[in-house]
Formats: C-alpha cells, structure tokens, sequence
C-alpha cells in the first residue's frame, strides 16, 4: 500500500487541508517502449477536481503516477503546490497520496475495514516527525488517529455502521463503491493536500459514479486537490485528455511497467 503523506502537508489554524496547485506544459513521459503520454497541458488551481480523461492504456495512470511524484516524466515542465517536477519529485511525493491505484494501493481482502484505517493511522504516525508529535503521549497519540480516521471517513463518505458488520466487515466483501470509499478514506488520513484516484469510474453503475464524482468534488472543496482517472469527466472539473493517437499496445505495456516501478518505490 502507498505510504502516508508526510512533511509536505499544510493546515490551516481550523486543521483544514490546503490543496495544492497544478500545473503542466507539454508534459511528456517516455519510457523504454515509447511515450506513455506526451503534450499534457493542466492549469488547475488549488482544490480543483482534475479528470484524467481517456480510454483504457492511454497512459492515463502514467500521468497520474506523474503527477504525485511516483513517476520522473521525461519532457515539458510541471509544478505541483509550487513544487517543480521531476527537480523536486520527493516534495510532491511526501504532500500527496494515492487511492484505489491498481497493484499499488491494493486494499488486503482478508484484513476489516477497522484493521485497515489503524494500520493506516499507525504509519501516518511514524511518519510525523514533528517535535509536537513525538512529545504527544500513548492516550494523545491514540485520541489524534482516531480524529484522523473519523475525519477520513467522513471525507471518504463511508459510514461503517451501514457495513454488513460495521467497521468488523472484511474487505472481500464490500460492494465496489465501499471499497472505493475506503481507499480514499486511507489516503484522507494524511491529510495530503493533494489526492491522485485511478479508475474512479470503473465498474460502477451511473448513479454510483454519479455518488462517487460527488464525494470527489466534497473532498475538493474542503481543500484537497482531487485528480482522478476516468473514462468520462464530470461536468466542472478540469478535464485533461490522455487520447491523442498513442493508445498502442506499447502504451498500455508502459503503464504496466509504471505501476511496477511504483510499487517497488
């Protein structure tokens, strides 16, 4: 599962994330079997929901991974919360985080709900390094991650008291959109100011996409910068197009590699 976001994250006084900004200009990515994308243009302010628009081994995952520091593109420029790729790829890496990503955040199907968000919660917590943090005591430490689920679950939109068996219920047998849901609540426990979501329309019915393009947007305009892959942009957000005439074999086996290269960082 990817790391917690860390470091990066910025707050203000309330504990509201501060989303980040992105921007790219002929943004490209190539690797040893061609262009995964290339000619990639965003301006998207912060707290903006991006749609990654495209078909299936457009390279669409590629600019995703790109775009939250997982990935070194090749060409053009990029700045992502004022931090400029690939110069400062770990920056952008620490102030995001990645949900529902494919081989790189794969939820266990035999561990609960609750088992998954403390196990989240306990790394977010070895990764806060601050002075504060490290002074906190056991019973402060554990009242600050059971705020931090409680927030990520209410951001997520995921209420475990609806599950089969409530926070108990395991992963192998939530419906699509629970396990949606849950993968965005793990990445909300960071309180990352920017959140990448592969495949957010796959599978799911029109009125669940409509439910979970919703949830997206909330997430947004609480602060968070929302960009997530889809094969059809929802009305409002910022659409960036992975469809030019590189949709190939070679793109498709690109993005496979990306998403290995990913999960072994």
């Amino acid at each position: 599962m990817d790391g917690p976001a860390s470091g990066a994250t910025s707050t203000d006084e309330h504990g509201a994330t501060s989303g980040a900004s992105v921007a790219a200009t002929e943004f490209g990515l190539k690797g040893p079997r061609g262009w995964a994308f290339r000619g990639i243009d965003v301006d998207a302010a912060a707290g903006s929901l991006i749609a990654v628009e495209g078909p299936s081994g457009s390279g669409r995952t590629c600019l995703l991974l790109a775009l939250t520091g997982r990935m070194r593109p090749s060409e053009g420029t990029a700045r992502v919360g004022g931090m400029r790729l690939p110069k400062q790829l770990t920056a952008v890496r620490r102030m995001s985080a990645l949900a529902h990503v494919p081989g790189v955040t794969e939820l266990d199907p035999a561990l609960t709900v609750a088992e998954h968000l403390r196990e989240q919660a306990l790394l977010q917590r070895r990764f806060d390094g601050t002075l504060r943090g490290l002074l906190r005591t056991p019973a402060e430490r554990r009242a600050e991650a059971s705020l931090r689920i409680d927030a990520a679950l209410a951001g997520a939109g995921l209420d475990t008291e609806t599950l089969p068996k409530g926070s108990r219920t395991s992963v192998r047998d939530l419906e699509r959109l629970e396990a949606l849901r849950l993968s965005l609540a793990l990445a909300l426990i960071g309180r990352p100011r920017l959140i990448g979501v592969d495949d957010t329309d796959l599978k799911l019915a029109d009125a669940e996409r409509a439910v979970i393009w919703a949830q997206l947007r909330t997430v947004a305009n609480a602060g968070t910068t929302v960009v997530a892959v889809c094969s059809e942009a929802p009305d409002g957000a910022v659409v960036v197009s992975t469809a030019p005439a590189n949709t190939t074999n070679d793109t498709a086996k690109e993005t496979a590699d990306a998403l290995a290269e990913a999960r072994r960082a």
